[in-house]
């Protein structure tokens, strides 16, 4: 394996793929990224590396279950939203961006215990990178199919005008050029 090899282009892009499919096959999805980023928060808050006057603190004493739980519920919402986007257009790495976020929120609740509203504002700031997130998935689709229609558009005028001019004769050669993949 190569240094090029680890930054191939190629894999990533066949990961992002429009992910239609059964409603199980979504839901399950979403529970394996929620379950793999707060498992990833919580073990990286349960080990730490250095003083914690350096970085960010280990777990804090006492239970944190609740703290497991809020993040799991803001967790499916996060990765719902993506995966729901990613169901209908081109999300670009929805699965890891969901993981990263719910990871994050995670390791930083685990290691200051935040009171509930500040919980809640860590939970709906993750849900609305999200939304931000697959937002601009869907103005790239929006855009790209009016520039597909755009070209289409104009290939038709360009057939019909070709037509025109040639008696009839043009239709084949415009099919011609189409089966070459020529604009």
């Amino acid at each position: 394996m190569t240094f090029e090899d680890l930054f191939d282009l190629d894999d990533i892009e066949d990961n992002n793929d429009v992910r239609p499919g059964p409603w199980w096959r979504h839901t399950l999805w979403t529970v394996g990224v929620t379950a793999f980023g707060v498992g990833l928060g919580w073990a990286g808050a349960s080990s730490s590396i250095g003083e914690s006057e350096f970085g960010l603190p280990a777990v804090a004493p006492g239970p944190f279950g609740e703290y497991l739980v809020a993040w799991a519920v803001i967790g499916l919402l996060t990765a719902g939203v993506l995966r729901a986007t990613a169901a209908r257009v081109l999300v670009y790495i929805p699965g890891q961006i969901a993981a990263v976020l719910l990871l994050v929120g995670t390791r930083l609740s685990l290691g200051w215990r935040p009171e509930a509203p500040m919980l809640a504002a860590m939970g709906a700031a993750c849900v609305a990178v999200a939304a931000l997130w697959s937002a601009f998935a869907l103005r790239g689709a929006v855009k790209a199919a009016r520039q597909r229609a755009e070209r289409q558009r104009v290939r038709d005028e360009d057939a019909a005008r070709t037509a025109v001019a040639d008696g009839g004769g043009g239709a084949a050669a415009v099919r011609d050029e189409d089966a070459l993949g020529k604009p």
